[in-house]
């Protein structure tokens, strides 16, 4: 919790009882997945108690620009340990600092994804908005398993500086809210050049966007819209009957539907993709330890594996640190290896890919399941995941917005809309106009298991 939640909630009243109102976020209270930096008397740990007590000396910009909006911090939220890079069994939703986190809907069924604290907490009404991050499923993931709507951006389009990092070819952070329009709303605010993050320089020649101006609940008549089904569907039958619902429901708003249309490169780019994250990983991680100065409780990757040894009962009690293993034995980042399977993946993930697929059936955007319902959290054995659809995306930095698409036995479904770089605008205003026609969103209401009631 923060400790100052009261005060600036005070303050900003104090604003608009004296006539300012900053805009649509003043006074409206939010979590912050706990890998993003404020300078205030909150940690910032990615749920490790080896970062315990790190205060960074400055905001993150996605922190800096949401309390220059308005935003009131309620705490920070738990999340996968190490936004789910630590281990090849681990459990979404634990983390050592926290514990586990629980999907609302169903209490002993997994929340999903890294961003597991944020997707829970929105849903339960413990807070309006929050932000997740994502490498590759972590906002949309949890958006999906927990019945809320997740825009992961485009890479660029929101600063990553002064958030914990995985790799900067994949990362970004994201809101996460009950509606398309509160997240459009979020997004206003987060996005933009900064000169701390180089990958958002592009922005410079693109003109800035007010994405509530495409809450068009028209916005599906006349959308291409295709549907990616060869190997994102086909694990789970009532996942692909809410799909194939929701197609119906796009045609009957008057969209075109091509289906298929597949992306053919889909798949064949997951080993090089972790691969890449794991050079990424160690470099990245130990630019941002560096950055945190003498006060970081450990300097390196290294360290952190040492502290997890050392401290195997509270970090480690259910699964391990496999990943961190691989990732501390990679080299720097101008391996040749590095090098060509980063160039590989853009190039399979982008021009081969969703470019490829949406130029040869002229597309608005690509649909697909997001993944299944959620399934029961399994400490002793992790997570049971059994699909999904946001690697091309991921891997390309390309946008992809969830939405809730319908249940099965309680448990929420999602549907995943993306398409190319710097498309929000269009996506917003196709997953808003499809939100409009389904309303598929209903409250949790925290059952134990499935059959309680």
């Amino acid at each position: 919790m923060n400790p100052d939640a009261l005060a600036m909630a005070d303050s900003l009243d104090r604003e608009r009882k004296a006539g300012r109102v900053r805009g649509p976020l003043h006074g409206i209270p939010m979590l912050l997945k706990d890998n993003v930096d404020t300078a205030d008397r909150m940690m910032t740990t990615a749920g490790s108690l080896a970062l315990a007590g790190s205060i960074p000396a400055q905001d993150s910009t996605v922190a800096a620009k949401l309390r220059n909006a308005g935003a009131v911090f309620l705490g920070k939220a738990n999340l996968s340990e190490w936004a789910n890079f630590r281990s090849t069994h681990s459990t979404s939703g634990w983390s050592g600092r926290g514990g586990q986190a629980r999907n609302p809907y169903v209490l002993d069924r997994n929340p999903c994804g890294s961003s597991s604290g944020s997707g829970g907490a929105v849903a339960a009404n413990l807070c309006a908005l929050a932000i997740g991050t994502e490498t590759d499923g972590s906002i949309v993931c949890p958006s999906s398993a927990n019945g809320i709507v997740g825009i992961k951006p485009t890479v660029g389009l929101v600063s990553r500086a002064g958030i914990i990092p995985i790799a900067h070819s994949q990362d970004t952070a994201g809101p996460m809210a009950r509606t398309v329009r509160d997240a459009a709303i979020v997004l206003n605010a987060i996005a933009g050049v900064d000169p701390r993050d180089s990958a958002t320089s592009s922005l410079r020649t693109r003109e800035q966007i007010d994405y509530t101006r495409y809450l068009d609940a028209n916005g599906l008549r006349g959308a291409r819209i295709g549907v990616a089904r060869a190997k994102f569907f086909g694990y789970s039958d009532v996942t692909d009957k809410a799909i194939n619902d929701a197609v119906d429901a796009m045609k009957a708003q008057g969209a075109v539907i091509v289906d298929p249309a597949n992306i053919e490169t889909a798949g064949k780019f997951d080993d090089s993709e972790f691969d890449v994250l794991l050079y990424e990983f160690k470099a990245d991680l130990n630019t941002y330890l560096t950055s945190l100065g003498t006060k970081a409780p450990v300097k390196s990757l290294q360290e952190i594996i040492a502290f997890n040894d050392a401290h195997k009962d509270q970090e480690m009690p259910w699964f391990g640190q496999e990943i961190m293993i691989q990732a501390q034995a990679k080299g720097p980042l101008t391996e040749k290896k590095y090098i060509d399977e980063l160039a590989s993946n853009l190039k399979m993930s982008r021009t081969d890919g969703i470019d490829a697929t949406m130029d040869k059936n002229k597309l608005d955007a690509i649909i697909a399941p997001t993944g299944g319902p959620a399934w029961p959290t399994d400490l002793i054995n992790g997570d049971h995941f059994t699909g999904g659809s946001s690697t091309p995306a991921a891997v390309a930095g390309y946008p992809n917005i969830n939405v809730p698409a319908g249940f099965s036995h309680q448990l929420p479904i999602g549907i995943s809309f993306f398409g190319r770089p710097y498309s929000e605008a269009t996506l917003i205003k196709i997953a808003y106009a499809y939100e409009q026609a389904t309303k598929h969103r209903k409250p949790p209401q925290f059952v134990p298991t499935l059959g309680d009631s």
